[in-house]
């Protein structure tokens, strides 16, 4: 899919789609409970109550720059929680070259979090070792997001993350660590969204009048728009996940901002009594 903010272009390209399985993630959201908010169907929800959910890129091409937000989750990977996420073998990398932007063509990639799926693809195998999957790109990360997951070494998969798909493109001396204000070209800056994880920022898009935001995981799905509570499990701090998710879903509800979600299509957020909805 692709969508215009002003001039510029914002391409998904999709690494894997999921219909429910869901409940290790958003366990509130239940089959009866998603069902009962209407509007998710048929854009976010089958009939049948489950969560539609892709794990995705997103290339923004500015004028000048060709900009990849979040990098999924690569293949050949091991170590993860998930069961299916090792050892994949999937064809992103060709998806991405035939939607126009092979991996030299990448001017900057830019990571929203440092978790599992949003950074498979920064490395990719190359004779057993792992090397920058965009080589000519800069790799912009939170600092203290950064400084935070370097210092994790508690569980198996969060050190095989770290190992192998952020150690080497530093190490290669690709990644600048920027702060949450970071400004990334003339249409493109962070903005903070704490709470998913340490240092969580979104994307905002600014062009020709237009706007756009880029969520990252402020959530991972629409029904957290009518249920501002559901926390993911996966959530740094639940308490301050609900709370940004009310203060950016309030500040954009009603306006054109075009809000293009991490796990989710495009579409614009609009009150709904005490919560908000998304409209595609």
């Amino acid at each position: 899919m692709q969508w215009n903010v002003g001039a510029l272009a914002v391409t998904q390209v999709v690494e894997l789609e999921t219909v429910g399985g869901t409940r290790f993630i958003l366990p509130q959201a239940s089959r009866e409970e998603v069902r009962a908010i209407d509007w998710l169907y048929p854009h976010f929800a089958d009939e049948n109550g489950r969560l539609k959910l892709s794990i995705h890129s997103l290339v923004v091409e500015t004028p000048t720059r060709r900009i990849l937000v979040d990098t999924g989750l690569g293949n050949d990977k091991q170590d993860r929680d998930v069961p299916t996420w090792n050892f994949r073998q999937g064809t992103f990398l060709e998806d991405l070259a035939a939607a126009g932007y092979p991996p030299e063509s990448i001017d900057i990639v830019l990571c929203t979090h440092l978790h599992v799926d949003h950074v498979g693809w920064n490395t990719m195998l190359v004779d057993r070792r792992w090397v920058p999957t965009f080589p000519k790109a800069r790799y912009l990360m939170h600092r203290a997001e950064f400084e935070y997951w370097r210092g994790r070494r508690e569980g198996k998969a969060q050190i095989a993350v770290f190992e192998d798909s952020i150690r080497p493109v530093a190490e290669a001396g690709l990644v600048d660590l920027v702060e949450s204000d970071h400004r990334v070209c003339a249409e493109m800056n962070l903005i903070p969204t704490p709470g998913h994880s340490p240092g969580h920022v979104s994307v905002e898009l600014r062009s020709g009048g237009e706007q756009a935001l880029l969520t990252g995981d402020v959530l991972h799905h629409p029904c957290q728009m009518a249920h501002l509570d559901w926390a993911s499990t996966v959530d740094f701090d639940a308490a301050q996940s609900t709370r940004t998710r009310e203060e950016v879903f309030s500040r954009l509800a009603g306006t054109q901002t075009l809000v293009i979600g991490a796990h989710f299509p495009a579409g614009r957020i609009f009150r709904d009594g005490a919560a908000f909805r998304l409209e595609v």
